[in-house]
């Protein structure tokens, strides 16, 4: 094969060039390579060229030769990234004495880390962050799964790493004594802890480093690759600390937890649960304004008449969709970066019989979803990739497409098992910006459109118009399950109020109030609506008739409230965070702010912080242990 024909010849060329270094070898070349100045010189050029392969591997595929050549116009991205092996190659110079070991050292760990990148993103589409350098055990698992390969690039890349380190030994070889060594090394090291702020710093990483021309800003990955690898990769440490709650201990979590011990669902009580995360649907009928036509939400208030329904307080506003899905699907208010397998909702249905499925009609590297559902425990999970393309001639699946199919995959199940089903889907239809330059349905949905300017009222009608489309796939989806024999709950939300013009401008047009100062505005700007409905077959089963206005809540405590409705206990942690929901219904995490027993505030009562602060623990302590 042409790596052994090529390390041949290699080995070769190193023992050739070891003989012409001998036999020229004289006393001008020793004084050069011996120059105590021009040793480190030549070191920190080999390693600024290790930063350049390193940013080579950075992006793989088609993103590869643009994202290379716009790392170099964006000159942060480019200092960020090839400075750390400058600096480390330099540190162990001053250690060692020996530029050529220094190199090869520094060599290895960028190349190793870079490689470790490029395989990672090649097979999974998922960068590497520092908390992967924890997981020696998953990453072996992970490696075993593929044919690790050794394309000619990556051939080439050695090549010139052992060429970098051979002219170095030949003409790197300066001898400085130990003292200023010691005094470089204890500069440098100082020089290295001054500019580690650089890598830690939010603002820098998501404003100042911004090269966003040729990539998709809604993959994590390909943000992550947008800033190179070390630069991005370094930033990652700032997740894997994950500093528990002051005055946290294991033990003392521990036994917190274990006060609330934990119940399993009773056989004759495990009807089916599926929950569907609405991509952007809110309901502006609440707001006061705009003055719309009764058929945009008209079947979505009659399901509510048929439900339990009351007002989701999201964490965020207009983006950031798998906060209000995953805080949902875990009971967290605090997320992990759910790298391993961690605990969740989903689990514990599993540990209950449930089989455990989902889909969301976009692509599967979308926020990650691929590998991280994987780890909340569904069993499957669908995208465009492995089922809605083909349902959508190759496109995204639109509701008209994804509602229908849950009715579909749900019919499979039956057919298939004897299990009770658990399914959670999310949306993609409704997803902004929404266009101001033309109608997309050519729908009227403003009663007084004339009170709109042109691009105001294609917005609001290109809005309006993907919400009624929604409502009147997910009615069908309602008319399915309200005749079905088999015992079926429901859960529908909306993930965060929609994108409504750059600085909230159409928000500010129809005077709708967002100043989180006040209950209402509060509301307004991060609230959205929650139904949890039942079939005639689920209510005889449960004996709960799943009707009237539930309290506001956070997503975190959304499935808690629909397993208070079914009459089940949960597990242990889901009762812990009962004790907290019965006062401190809404924890937002975006501003800091709470519900305490209906009321807005900043700072909770003394009885309630004491409370807040053992449900903190419960939750690190949760969320960190293995799966229980």
């Amino acid at each position: 094969r042409w790596q052994y024909t090529a390390a041949v010849v290699l080995f070769y060329f190193l023992h050739e060039m070891e003989a012409v270094y001998m036999k020229f070898k004289n006393e001008r070349l020793d004084r050069f390579s011996s120059h105590p100045l021009l040793t480190p010189a030549l070191l920190v050029l080999a390693a600024l060229c290790l930063g350049v392969l390193a940013l080579w591997f950075a992006p793989v595929y088609r993103l590869r030769s643009v994202l290379f050549v716009s790392y170099f116009t964006h000159p942060l991205i480019l200092l960020l990234n090839v400075l750390p092996p400058i600096l480390l190659a330099l540190l162990l110079y001053f250690l060692s004495g020996r530029a050529g070991p220094s190199f090869l050292l520094t060599a290895v760990l960028t190349l190793g880390l870079t490689f470790a990148n490029y395989f990672k993103l090649t097979f999974r589409n998922d960068a590497m962050i520092f908390e992967d350098l924890l997981l020696v055990r998953e990453a072996g698992n992970m490696a075993g799964q593929y044919d690790l390969f050794l394309g000619l690039s990556m051939a080439l890349a050695l090549v010139l790493t052992a060429l970098g380190w051979l002219f170095l030994h030949f003409f790197a070889r300066a001898r400085t004594p130990w003292k200023p060594r010691l005094f470089c090394f204890g500069a440098f090291l100082l020089l290295s802890a001054s500019l580690w702020p650089l890598y830690t710093n939010s603002d820098l990483y998501i404003n100042a480093t911004v090269n966003y021309d040729h990539i998709n800003i809604y993959s994590s990955t390909e943000v992550y690759v947008s800033k190179g690898f070390l630069y991005p990769f370094l930033y990652s440490v700032r997740y894997a600390a994950d500093e528990p709650p002051q005055g946290y201990t294991e033990k003392g979590a521990k036994a917190l937890l274990a006060d609330y011990g934990g119940g399993d669902i009773p056989e004759g009580k495990k009807v089916d649960l599926i929950g569907i995360q609405l991509e952007a649907y809110a309901d502006f009928t609440l707001l006061g304004a705009p003055a719309l036509k009764p058929s945009v939400y008209e079947k979505f208030h009659a399901l509510e008449e048929e439900g339990y329904s009351g007002n989701l307080v999201t964490n965020i506003f207009a983006g950031g969709t798998v906060d209000s899905e995953r805080c949902f699907l875990t009971g967290l208010t605090y997320l992990p970066n759910f790298r391993v397998p961690t605990n969740s909702y989903v689990w514990y249905l599993r540990s209950q019989g449930y089989a455990t499925e989902g889909g969301h009609p976009c692509y599967s590297w979308f926020y990650g979803r691929e590998n991280i559902n994987q780890n909340l425990g569904f069993e499957r999970y669908y995208f465009t990739e492995n089922r809605y393309g083909a349902l959508a001639g190759g496109d995204i699946g639109y509701d008209n497409v994804f509602l229908p199919d849950l009715v579909t995959l749900y019919k499979e199940h039956k057919a298939s098992s004897d299990a009770p089903y658990f399914s959670f889907s999310v949306t993609y239809q409704g997803h902004g910006p929404y266009s101001e330059e033309n109608n997309w349905q050519g729908k009227n949905l403003l009663r007084d459109s004339g009170a709109y300017d042109a691009g105001t009222r294609n917005l609001m009608n290109n809005y309006f118009s993907s919400i009624q489309d929604t409502t009147d796939y997910l009615a069908e989806v309602f008319d399915f399950f309200r005749t079905s024999p088999d015992p079926v709950v429901l859960v529908i939300y909306g993930d965060h109020k929609p994108w409504m013009g750059n600085n909230n401008s159409v928000y500010s047009l129809l005077g709708i109030d967002l100043d989180l100062s006040t209950k209402q505005g509060f509301l307004n700007y991060y609230s959205t609506r929650y139904l949890i409905w039942a079939n005639d077959a689920a209510k005889a089963v449960l004996g709960n008739e799943f009707q009237g206005e539930g309290p506001d809540l956070s997503p975190s405590f959304l499935m808690d409230e629909v397993f208070q409705l079914c009459g089940w206990e949960g597990p242990a942690y889901m009762q812990a965070s009962r004790a907290l929901m019965e006062h401190v219904s809404v924890v937002n995490t975006d501003s800091g702010l709470f519900l305490e027993d209906g009321a807005l505030t900043d700072t909770l009562s003394n009885a309630n912080q004491e409370l807040y602060q053992t449900y903190k623990y419960i939750q690190y302590y949760w969320r960190r242990s293995a799966m229980r």
